[in-house]
């Protein structure tokens, strides 16, 4: 079978997909993939469904060899590639050659990096999904040594990119009023949008700590709330009046105050901001911010319309006088017409 053999590969490496759906009641949350767009947008490069399997990489990738010709692309936070020693573009598709390696190195922006293959990765199901969901012990971490099995391809193309968007750099959050939003004070409520955060280092899959100076944004009513449902995108705030974003495997319920939920659309911002990144929240109303996620999601589903073919720089091919470059050339000088 088709397969990536790693040869070895950084922390945090895994199996991802676009998640469980339907296991909240029974303490799953939906896991999958952090970055949703960055899914669609492979799955946009590669010219295939949207639920295959993709490796998702935090801060560096690793190497990987392949055993037949397949089909990749790279999204998300861009990363130093290259395929046997030779730079290859981010936010493209390409062809990996049988017994080519292919290396991911550190991140440049952003904070995730996507690997996906034509045909997806082939790993067991489990719960109808392939995501690794490490605080639930379902899957594991890709590992040096690993065979990661590839799915049949249905499709050939390669060569194509999309252009880059915004949400490597930090910038303004989306967010609509939450449970316990009237809980907070007016003025620590109108302080907490007009507050710059930053994104602390301490973060995982779970949520992402939003640094700021100053004073916190405590409720006196956070020690009255009873444990409740919460969701990826919700904003916790600590019993020290610092604010939580939560992320794919959050907890399914907490008791700790919400001062808003940031939209999904949105939440790729929050996930690929690197430490340090600026952010700041800005409340918008319920029918607007479903106004703004139907408009993303037909964003995302027409990312295959703007995939446009991927023009390589010279300076880049090695195999430079392999090109036929002077094909369709016209004489400045002679006309065809002029032949008798």
């Amino acid at each position: 079978m088709r397969a990536l053999r790693v040869l070895n590969v950084g922390p945090g490496v895994a199996i991802q997909d676009l998640g469980r759906a339907g296991y909240l009641a029974k303490g799953l949350t939906r896991g999958g993939a952090a970055d949703v767009r960055a899914v669609h947008e492979g799955a946009a490069l590669l010219r295939q469904a949207v639920d295959f399997a993709v490796l998702e990489m935090v801060g560096t990738g690793g190497s990987f060899e392949a055993t037949d010709d397949i089909r990749i692309a790279l999204t998300g936070a861009t990363m130093t590639a290259a395929v046997d020693g030779s730079a290859v573009a981010w936010n493209a598709s390409h062809i990996l050659p049988k017994g080519s390696i292919l290396t991911l190195g550190p991140t440049r922006d952003g904070t995730y990096g996507y690997l996906h293959v034509g045909g997806g990765f082939d790993t067991p199901s489990v719960l109808s999904a392939r995501a690794t969901h490490q605080s639930t012990g379902l899957g594991a971490l890709v590992a040096t040594g690993d065979s990661l099995d590839v799915g049949a391809d249905r499709s050939g193309d390669v060569g194509l990119t999309l252009p880059r968007d915004s949400r490597f750099g930090g910038g303004v959050v989306r967010i609509v009023p939450s449970m316990q939003t009237d809980d907070f004070d007016a003025e620590i409520r109108m302080r907490f949008v007009d507050t710059t955060f930053r994104r602390d280092p301490r973060a995982n899959r779970q949520g992402v700590r939003m640094d700021s100076d100053g004073d916190g944004f405590a409720t006196p009513k956070a020690l009255s709330i009873v444990s409740e449902v919460i969701v990826p995108g919700d904003i916790q705030i600590t019993g020290d009046g610092t604010p939580f974003v939560l992320l794919a495997e959050s907890q399914t319920t907490g008791g700790y105050p919400r001062i808003g939920t940031v939209l999904p659309c949105d939440l790729p911002r929050v996930v690929q901001a690197p430490a340090g990144a600026e952010l700041r929240f800005e409340f918008v109303s319920l029918e607007d911010a479903a106004a703004i996620e139907a408009r993303a999601q037909s964003e995302w589903c027409k990312l295959r319309s703007l995939a446009a073919p991927l023009v390589r720089d010279p300076a880049e091919m090695q195999d430079l006088l392999s090109y036929q470059l002077i094909g369709g050339v016209v004489s400045a000088v002679h006309s065809p017409l002029d032949e008798g």
